[in-house]
C-alpha cells in the first residue's frame, strides 16, 4: 500500500517541515517608489485636498515607511493635533533620513504656511537624482568585477598565444645567428 509522505508524518506525529523562502533582505526603501510616493502626496495636495486626507490617501499606496509616517500624521491632524506635533519624529523608531526630510518639511509647511507641495516634488526629484547616482555607481561598480576575473582568463592566453611565440621566434633567430 502507498501512503502519501504528509499522512505517515501526520501519523507518526511528526511536524510538517517548514518551507524556506530565499529572499534576500531589502537594504532600504527603494528610491524611485518613495519618489512616486512623494509625487502622490504633492499631487493630492495640489488638487486642493486637505493635508491629513492627502497624506492618508498616500499611505495606501506609499512604502512601508514613508506610510507610516505619514498615516501617524494624518491621524493626528484629523484628531485636532498641532502640526508640529502631528509631523513629528516618533522616538520609538528609527526612521531613513528621506522620510525625515518629508517631516522636517511638513513641520515647516505647518509652521511657516509655505506651500508643502512644492518641496515635495523637489524633495522627489531628489531621491530620484540619488536613485540615479546609485544606480550609475552599481554599474561602474559591476562593470570592475566584471573585468577582474576576465583578466585573470584572458592574460594567460594572451602571454600564452601572443607574448610567448614572439619570444620563442626572436630567440630562434639570436640563438641561429651566433649571439649567443
Amino acid at each position: 500500500m502507498l501512503t502519501a509522505p504528509s499522512t505517515v508524518r501526520a501519523r507518526a506525529g511528526i511536524p510538517r517541515p517548514e518551507r524556506r523562502v530565499n529572499r534576500r533582505p531589502v537594504p532600504g526603501t527603494d528610491a524611485l517608489a518613495f519618489a512616486a510616493g512623494l509625487d502622490v502626496f504633492a499631487l493630492c495636495l495640489t488638487a486642493g485636498m486637505p493635508v491629513s486626507g492627502a497624506a492618508a490617501a498616500t499611505a495606501r499606496s506609499a512604502p512601508p515607511e514613508l506610510a507610516g509616517a505619514l498615516r501617524r500624521g494624518a491621524d493626528l491632524l484629523a484628531l485636532g493635533a498641532d502640526p508640529a506635533v502631528a509631523w513629528s519624529v516618533p522616538g520609538d523608531r528609527l526612521l531613513d533620513p528621506s522620510t525625515i526630510a518629508v517631516l522636517r518639511l511638513a513641520r515647516r509647511s505647518g509652521s511657516s504656511g509655505t506651500a508643502l507641495a512644492t518641496g515635495l516634488g523637489e524633495l522627489a526629484a531628489h531621491c530620484r537624482d540619488e536613485a540615479a547616482h546609485a544606480a550609475t555607481a552599481a554599474a561602474e561598480r559591476a562593470g570592475v568585477l566584471i573585468a577582474g576575473p576576465l583578466g585573470v582568463c584572458f592574460l594567460p592566453a594572451f602571454v600564452c598565444l601572443g607574448i610567448v611565440p614572439v619570444i620563442a621566434g626572436l630567440a630562434g633567430d639570436v640563438l641561429r645567428s651566433g649571439l649567443l
